[in-house]
């Protein structure tokens, strides 16, 4: 018999999916996360770092998991608290739309909305506030997604692998958008491992620090959960060969494109990894171009598959 002896069992072995109508070409292909059971690929972090905090004596059953997010990291963990008994605490920007929070809470997280603007040190910033919170709670544990070794190595042991196996070895370039910088970090890591000549390329908003020309230049943007304004330290940059600077209505445009033409629901980062692994299959057609579609567009129906809200901000519906 095949049963699973929770909904942890079945967080990965994603599938590939071919994007033939968005490029016609065929040599691009969407590793779709939206699949994972709550939703996205930051689940494989989740379960990750958990498990190493446990194995360390770092979080004991009956302890509470305190972590910044802007919603999907925070859906992993709360799966792995609802399934080994932990209290959850997630602190999210005020800009994380309404259906992400309302998903955390209906996981069971308590959850704790802080400015969009304010800078990582400010002591009232969702990564500053989560911090205090684990220090004050007794029994609490901050995995920490920017500094945490274990979330590379959850895709260095099972994204890289997959889409190594799944294309046969013959994937030729691998894209992802970049914003712990975990995904494109574990994943390349192994391909480039396995063949040193994969093109890795991270989609980044513009505003974003990884392309920001000097400092200046980074300032907010509307897409959510990647790119960032600060370095972190689970990014390997030396392993990234380009980016590629995706602005918000790029990043919305085809975010809507591949709903309405590959009938993938996905959010604003889906739509701007896509945007560029479109200019890397263009740019490389004798390469099989991997892209990573990191979460389901069901948390943003109030923003970019909702008209009033893109006009009210300046995007075409």
């Amino acid at each position: 018999m095949q049963i699973y002896e929770s909904i942890l069992g079945i967080v990965g072995n994603t599938p590939l999916v071919r994007l033939s109508r968005i490029h016609p070409r065929g040599n691009l292909v969407a590793k779709v996360e939206a699949v994972n059971p709550g939703g996205s690929v930051k689940e494989r972090i989740a379960v990750e770092m958990i498990d190493q905090a446990e194995a360390n004596g770092q979080l004991a059953r009956g302890g509470t998991i305190v972590e910044p997010t802007s919603g999907n990291t925070g859906v992993g963990l709360a799966l792995v608290g609802a399934v080994r008994g932990y209290r959850v605490i997630c602190t999210v920007p005020d800009k994380v739309s309404k259906e992400k929070i309302d998903l955390l809470r209906a996981y069971g997280v308590e959850v704790v909305i802080t400015p969009t603007e304010l800078l990582p040190d400010h002591p009232d910033s969702y990564y500053a506030v989560a911090r205090r919170l684990a220090e004050e709670i007794p029994g609490a544990y901050h995995p920490d997604q920017y500094s945490n070794p274990s979330n590379p190595h959850a895709h260095y042991q099972s994204t890289g692998p997959e889409i190594w196996n799944q294309t046969e070895g013959t994937v030729g370039a691998f894209v992802a958008g970049v914003g712990t910088g975990g995904t494109i970090s574990g994943t390349a890591r192994y391909l480039k491992e396995k063949n040193p000549d994969v093109l890795v390329v991270g989609a980044d908003p513009t505003g974003s620090i990884y392309t920001a020309p000097n400092s200046e230049s980074v300032h907010q943007y509307q897409v959510e959960g990647v790119g960032e304004d600060f370095y972190p330290k689970t990014v390997d940059l030396e392993i990234i060969d380009r980016f590629i600077m995706v602005d918000d209505a790029q990043s919305f445009a085809m975010t809507r494109r591949l709903a309405r033409e590959e009938g993938l629901l996905g959010g604003g980062s889906c739509g701007m990894a896509v945007e560029a692994a479109v200019q890397v299959a263009t740019e490389e057609p004798s390469r099989l171009v991997v892209v990573v579609i990191p979460d389901s567009g069901r948390g943003y129906l109030s923003k970019v598959f909702n008209d009033e809200w893109m006009r009210a901000h300046g995007f075409e519906g």
